[in-house]
């Protein structure tokens, strides 16, 4: 989440009319011959399915979010149209100051038409939210075609749409670098929350105020929300310190197909809804699975007595090390690995206790709402 301001760089004009006042300097006096470049038919008529086709189509359903807190502090990031009654998909972490401080939100189209919004529904773990316009009249609502997020596949082409920097309306490409990658990223807020995603892995050039914006296929379908990054002076995510990180080739999307979910379920009541095995995980350590704290300091219980992990015969101390077939090496895996599925799924899992592995099946429960 970025404010939304870029200093202008001055130099390259001032060496431009430095050059150009040279060359009219050598040239005066001597004859001259322009010459001017054939149009390229192809270029011109922009062939169905290029990147300039699909960035056409899809620019005017593309939002800038400019999200003002209570506090009056402000910042940029980037929704696109859900349906044609005005909501807008975007990431919790764009719109959360608002949300929180009884803020202001805004949605600006490519045609410079802007809207006042307010949140619908937010879901912290899952870093999605859902806004609507206050008053639609007269906004060109088409939703984006959204794809299936499980059929993309490693090396598919992808292009980012959103406002890095404040830069609305910009359009990168790239290709989807992996999938099923395990992220965790923080809302920059200093709030200790974080967000678990099973992510799609990109390198198109993402940047603060891409969040909240399309990542889509080579056909023009949504296939992921470009949440957060991995920078050189970053942990990951778009936020937190006073330095701004930027693309090197490391962005990360919420899978459509989950965010779809969390979207019909905001948009229904308001609230989310999170599978959960009821049980307290060690999240800092990483490596050889996900720890099962061993409790035994007074607080709750590491398994909640009744919950689907102690139904399934877990307990304090025990590592888990697979989640069907995914491999898990750390509390935070675990945790994007579930949240993929829904409530009432059943799921194997292999874990070690005492040395000796063995393996159990879970019929995941719920949690309604966020933790704060």
């Amino acid at each position: 989440l970025v404010a939304a301001v870029l200093a202008a760089a001055l130099v390259a004009g001032g060496v431009g009319g430095g050059i150009g006042f040279w060359a009219a300097d050598r040239t005066s006096g001597e004859s001259s011959t322009t010459l001017t470049a054939s149009g390229d038919p192809k270029t011109e008529s922009r062939t169905p399915g290029s990147v300039a086709d699909i960035a056409s189509k899809a620019l005017p359903s593309v939002v800038t979010i400019e999200a003002q807190s209570g506090g009056g502090e402000g910042g940029t990031g980037t929704g696109f149209v859900y349906d044609k009654q005005g909501h807008i998909l975007t990431n919790n972490h764009v719109v959360a100051s608002a949300a929180q401080g009884g803020g202001k939100l805004t949605a600006t189209f490519s045609n410079g038409k802007q809207y006042d919004a307010e949140v619908v529904g937010r879901a912290q773990g899952y870093d999605v939210a859902v806004i609507k316009l206050k008053d639609p009249a007269g906004a060109t609502l088409n939703p984006i075609p959204l794809g299936d997020s499980d059929r993309t596949a490693v090396g598919d082409a992808t292009i980012a749409i959103g406002a890095p920097f404040g830069l609305s309306g910009t359009v990168t490409t790239g290709i989807v670098s992996a999938k099923k990658r395990p992220v965790a990223s923080s809302d920059g807020g200093g709030t200790g929350n974080a967000s678990y995603m099973s992510a799609l892995q990109t390198d198109a050039s993402i940047n603060p105020g891409n969040s909240g914006g399309p990542l889509l296929n080579a056909q023009g379908a949504v296939i992921g929300i470009n949440s957060a990054i991995q920078s050189a002076n970053s942990g990951g995510g778009f936020g937190g310190g006073q330095q701004q990180a930027g693309s090197i080739g490391l962005g990360f999307a919420i899978p459509i197909k989950q965010a779809q979910y969390v979207a019909d379920q905001l948009i229904k009541t308001g609230k989310p809804v999170y599978p959960v095995i009821s049980a307290t995980l060690n999240t800092r350590e990483s490596g050889n699975g996900a720890k099962i704290a061993s409790g035994g300091d007074g607080s709750a219980p590491a398994v909640t007595p009744g919950g689907p992990a102690d139904k399934a015969g877990l307990k304090a101390g025990d590592v888990i090390t697979k989640l069907d077939d995914t491999a898990i090496d750390s509390g935070a895996t675990l945790i994007s690995e579930i949240w993929t599925h829904r409530p009432g799924d059943k799921v194997t899992v292999t874990y070690t206790r005492d040395g000796k592995q063995a393996t159990t099946q879970i019929t995941l429960g719920q949690r309604e709402g966020d933790r704060n």
